[in-house]
């Protein structure tokens, strides 16, 4: 089983269309909140400044989403982050949306472990331990430490 992390999200007036639907695009904005909010669950940061002025970050190399049914305005989205694979490198998150017994959509997000240094192109790193041992660490994870 993958380590799961699970959050809500409202969906609010401005994220839907001229129907009360929310619009497409903002599943990939909900699923970048989910992933920070992880990431602060863990007592991290998806910019996590270092002792040698750099900043560890994670951009997204993938995103994927498939819609099943609508979701409507004043919905209260139940968003189940889970992690699905973590490589040298990177993270593969599958994230799903549920309202109630009904799942919405599901997405993929695939992101790199990236030390940012100033004035200086990203560059791909492993994962450090602080993020590693706290994913292997979470209740129901098997994606262990590579």
């Amino acid at each position: 089983m993958a380590a799961q992390f699970t959050t809500t999200r409202r969906v609010e007036f401005a994220d839907t269309d001229m129907a009360g639907i929310i619009h497409f695009a903002n599943y990939y904005r909900y699923m970048e909140e989910a992933e920070h909010a992880f990431f602060r669950s863990l007592g991290l940061s998806i910019m996590q400044p270092q002792t040698d002025g750099s900043v560890i970050g994670w951009p997204r190399v993938s995103a994927s989403c498939s819609f099943e049914a609508p979701a409507y305005f004043e919905d209260l989205l139940e968003v189940r982050l889970n992690v699905a694979r973590k490589g040298v490198k990177s993270l593969n998150f599958e994230i799903e949306f549920w309202r109630g017994d009904t799942r919405l959509a599901h997405g993929k997000l695939k992101t790199v472990c990236c030390v940012c240094r100033q004035n200086q192109p990203l560059q791909s790193i492993p994962i450090p331990a602080e993020y590693s041992d706290k994913i292997a660490e979470m209740p129901g994870s098997s994606v262990g430490n590579s």
